[in-house]
């Protein structure tokens, strides 16, 4: 009896060491300087939450978890192998795959508890397994747009809105009927089916705009489902975790959502990103833009002292982020002041930009934030956007017809020269054509970023042989 007790003790501790790890890898994490340092704890704090879990008295028989590490190693080390601009949608698959993890587990605890289950597990169990079982379609749903195996436009019809909040409704009622009766056992099947149709219809109206403000959004749902299994489980650990994972989803969606100038129910339901006729391109004539080569892009950069670059998705895709480095190594030489002006919803994940440049070596002082930048375009001799396209549209302030009116965006426009690496004329995830890039002051570089910018080191004798 002593050594059960001393051994529920050790866990115990064990599981209070997990939490306070990951309490602090979250605050390590929010800034650069200790970033690194959060992933560390972070990890370590899981390592002791696997270590505590099998060493969990309850546990008679290994030979069924062995099975499943392997498993799990062999499908999670490939995951991990992917290059940056595949993070988005790896992310996407990680919270579909800790989202099924809730969702089966929510149910197996229903069949081996059921009829006899208090209300109060009842209702814990339903929102694990709705939140569960919607954040593992939501989250393949995603991956998919991301990996662009599914239409990246927004589908709709008409009585959409309608339809989903229906199906949920659904969902909802027939937990609420096993709260009160748990013996009716066959509600649960319909509960888990229609919860897992409810995700896929979550996403289809979202256009890839939005994907940013998603991620983050399922990433808070399934934080959430995790702490509701924390309480069927009876584990603090879980709860804590879950509640953090939750939470700092949620704020993130919040800010974001801000970032955008939208709210959440215009984010779920309001289909931005469809395919907007931009004015102008319908039947008319199609307006003149001035282009550049690099030799001419270079001797611009070359003559400046304030330089901004501005990154995008299109930076990631051409994986440009090394070659942008030994660009901001070439001006720096040459005495440019050089910083990079980054905005809250640039490319496809929260912080996708802030990771690229860092793993390029660039210093993260020069990484601005948007509000932190815009004041200085104005005094910017050059302002060289690669790849960002929505976030830098004068349409956002100027043209209240606009989809994206209202959104804050980066004011590359308010530059003395405004330059912009782009494959073509191709509108963004918005789907609006950019009013920048027929100012005065624009010159369009067309082609690919990586070797664009690879183009303009070699002419400012920064490239390497």
């Amino acid at each position: 009896m002593n050594s059960l007790a001393g051994s529920d003790l050790l866990l115990q501790i064990i599981y209070l060491l997990a939490a306070v790890l990951f309490i602090l890898s979250l605050k390590l994490m929010s800034s650069p300087k200790t970033a690194r340092h959060g992933v560390w704890a972070g990890e370590v704090g899981m390592l002791l939450a696997i270590v505590g879990t099998l060493l969990h008295h309850g546990i008679v028989d290994y030979r069924g978890i062995a099975i499943g590490l392997v498993l799990g190693s062999i499908i999670g080390v490939p995951l991990g192998l992917v290059h940056m601009t595949a993070v988005p949608q790896r992310t996407a698959l990680s919270h579909a795959f800790g989202a099924l993890c809730v969702t089966l587990v929510g149910t197996s605890e229903f069949y081996l508890r059921a009829p006899n289950v208090p209300p109060f597990m009842m209702a814990v169990l339903s929102a694990e397994v709705i939140l569960g079982s919607l954040t593992f379609t939501g989250s393949l749903m995603a991956a998919g747009k991301l990996e662009e195996v599914l239409p990246q436009r927004p589908i709709t019809y008409r009585g959409q809105n309608f339809v989903n909040l229906s199906v949920l409704a659904i969902a909802v009622a027939g937990a609420a009927v096993l709260v009160t009766h748990p013996g009716h056992m066959r509600l649960f099947p319909g509960i888990l089916g229609v919860s897992l149709l409810f995700g896929v219809l979550m996403i289809v109206p979202i256009g890839g705009a939005d994907m940013p403000t998603v991620m983050s959004l399922l990433n808070s749902y399934a934080g959430l489902s995790a702490a509701a299994m924390g309480f069927v489980l009876d584990s603090k650990l879980l709860i804590i975790a879950g509640a953090l994972d939750g939470a700092s989803g949620f704020i993130l969606s919040v800010n974001m959502s801000k970032a955008m100038n939208r709210s959440f129910s215009n984010v779920l339901f309001g289909a931005f990103g469809q395919e907007q006729v931009a004015k102008g391109a319908a039947g008319q004539e199609a307006k003149p833009v001035k282009s550049a080569t690099p030799e001419e892009a270079a001797a611009i950069l070359g003559a400046a002292s304030k330089v901004v670059i501005v990154p995008g998705y299109g930076m990631a895709v051409a994986q440009a982020q090394h070659k942008v480095r030994e660009l901001y190594d070439a001006l720096t030489k040459r005495g440019v002041d050089v910083k990079f002006g980054i905005h809250p919803v640039a490319g496809r994940m929260p912080g996708h930009m802030n990771v690229l440049l860092a793993e390029a070596d660039i210093p993260y002082d020069k990484l601005l934030d948007m509000e932190d930048i815009n004041p200085e375009f104005p005094q910017t001799d050059v302002a060289l956007v690669i790849g960002a396209n929505d976030v830098t549209n004068p349409a956002a302030r100027n043209d209240p017809s606009s989809p994206i009116y209202g959104m804050p965006i980066l004011d590359v426009d308010k530059a003395r020269t405004v330059m912009v690496i782009k494959r073509s004329m191709s509108p963004g995830f918005a789907g609006i054509d950019n009013l920048l890039y027929y100012l005065d002051k624009t010159l369009m570089l067309f082609g690919d970023a990586k070797s664009f910018v690879g183009d303009i080191v070699r002419e400012l004798g920064g490239g390497h042989s």
